[in-house]
């Protein structure tokens, strides 16, 4: 895998979006905002939006297909918080500081929450 392809997802996977117990919660904000900036990038529409008060940030955007207006439509369902990764003795390497290894990236929500948003 080329460095230019791994810098994006890297990035995101730093941000340690906590969900539960300990986290902070404008790194959550962070991987929101990061979500909404890569579908803008991607030409698409997206922004923030909190379903409760002190809820945390859902982000909403479309995507369209840009050669057919009857193209089917794709839903993307996913999300972007983790939970902790304690106990952090367990863990290899530090949990969000993405490492490559035997081809596999190592790095909290690389397998399932981040992961699934932003496939390599």
């Amino acid at each position: 895998m080329s460095d230019a392809l791994r810098d994006e997802p890297f990035e995101w996977l730093r941000v340690p979006s906590i969900s539960t117990g300990g986290g902070d919660p404008a790194d959550l904000v962070r991987a929101a905002e990061w979500a909404v900036a890569k579908i803008r990038r991607a030409g698409g529409t997206a922004e923030l939006a909190r379903p409760v008060e002190g809820g945390n940030p859902l982000v909403v955007g479309e995507l369209r297909a840009s050669s057919r207006e009857d193209a089917p439509t794709v839903l993307i369902y996913g999300h972007y918080d983790v939970q902790g990764a304690e106990p952090l003795d367990l863990w290899d390497t530090p949990p969000f500081e993405p490492t490559v290894r035997d081809g596999r990236i190592y790095a909290r929500g690389a397998a399932d929450d981040k992961g699934n948003f932003l496939p390599l």
